[in-house]
């Protein structure tokens, strides 16, 4: 195998600017405090610059601040399971090609409830929330999940899961068919939808479901701005991943950094596949952001594969990582040998 912390230019490139790396975690309220102060101490003491918090618990938010982290809260954006939400304002949510709303039929798992990103209550809805939760001096940003269609085509290592080949684009799994997806496109496109014979193949129907997303995150862009705060999103895992499987054109995000999830097993890929993945975003983004690279520590057999990971996304152009698991003592060992190359 060869020497991958020799191999890259990118590496040189971005060695400057120093490492950043990130943990997405879901806090739980009534932890003791000094053992919090601890764990956060020790995240930072093996490289770790930075939380991506699922819930809003203040005391974590403050404690990691106290440590020296940057505080950013994770949210679901698109996929809103809310039990009020949907019993309210069931007329919100997605409709896939064949009609079905995921309201009663939700894709795949009970928790994928999709709302429709062209209907204005749904952009108000979502920008009003972004808004009371940036309020929070406590948060230093907000960062984009599920930010996105449903999945049309889910990674290959999901489809035994599900008992599904998605070797074509199934109407059950397409989504927004919906009355205001519809009117909108034939405003923008001149199109009437109902005439396309095949419109998972209509490179205008598919821009047009682009768009919808990037206008959502650029609008938050745009608050997150106005509060002085950074807005980063988790993303899948190439450009080119990321528009088929799901819709998701991030390269055009105005973010202030981008986390794709570089899940090497999902799509039966090798470790050296997260070099190629990050490669192809930075190119994508252009230096405008730094990019991070999402690992999934249960796709790593050990710590020697965690390593090698680590070093592919950093000398492709990555700027840090962000782990998605178990984040264990071995884990934060093997980061903490790369406290070397860092200059924050």
């Amino acid at each position: 195998m060869p020497d991958v912390l020799k191999a890259a230019e990118p590496w040189k490139k971005k060695k400057q600017h120093g490492l950043k790396h990130w943990i997405w975690i879901n806090p739980k309220a009534g932890e003791d405090e000094a053992m919090l102060t601890e764990r956060y101490k020790r995240y930072y003491d093996a490289g770790i610059r930075g939380i991506l918090f699922e819930n809003d618990v203040e005391a974590h938010f403050r404690i990691a601040k106290s440590q020296g982290l940057e505080t950013h809260r994770w949210l679901w954006t698109m996929n809103r399971g809310d039990k009020n939400l949907m019993q309210e304002h069931p007329e919100w949510y997605a409709v896939n090609r064949k009609g079905e709303s995921c309201i009663e039929k939700p894709p795949y798992v009970n928790y994928y409830r999709w709302l429709c990103p062209s209907k204005e209550e749904v952009q108000r809805y979502i920008l009003n929330n972004i808004q009371s939760i940036l309020e929070n001096k406590y948060v230093d940003g907000i960062h984009l999940d599920y930010i996105r269609y449903c999945d049309i085509v889910l990674p290959v290592n999901l489809w035994e899961n599900y008992h599904i080949e998605q070797t074509r684009e199934l109407p059950e799994y397409d989504y927004c068919y919906c009355d205001t997806c519809r009117s909108k496109f034939k405003e923008q496109f001149g199109m009437n939808l109902i005439d396309i014979q095949y419109p998972e193949a209509s490179l205008s129907w598919r821009q047009f479901r682009y768009n919808s997303i990037t206008q959502i995150v650029n609008s938050i862009a745009k608050i997150a701005n106005e509060h002085g705060k950074k807005i980063t999103a988790a993303v899948f895992p190439t450009p080119e991943v990321a528009r088929r499987n799901v819709r998701q054109d991030w390269i055009n995000w105005n973010l202030t950094g981008i986390f794709p999830m570089i899940y090497h097993r999902f799509y039966k890929e090798n470790i050296p596949w997260i070099g190629d993945a990050v490669k192809e975003g930075v190119r994508g983004i252009d230096d405008r952001f730094p990019l991070y690279a999402g690992l999934h520590l249960p796709d790593f057999k050990d710590d020697t594969e965690l390593r090698e990971g680590i070093k592919y996304a950093l000398n492709n152009g990555a700027q840090g990582v962000s782990f998605y698991g178990d984040v264990t003592d071995n884990v934060l060992g093997v980061l903490k040998e790369f406290l070397k190359y860092k200059k924050i």
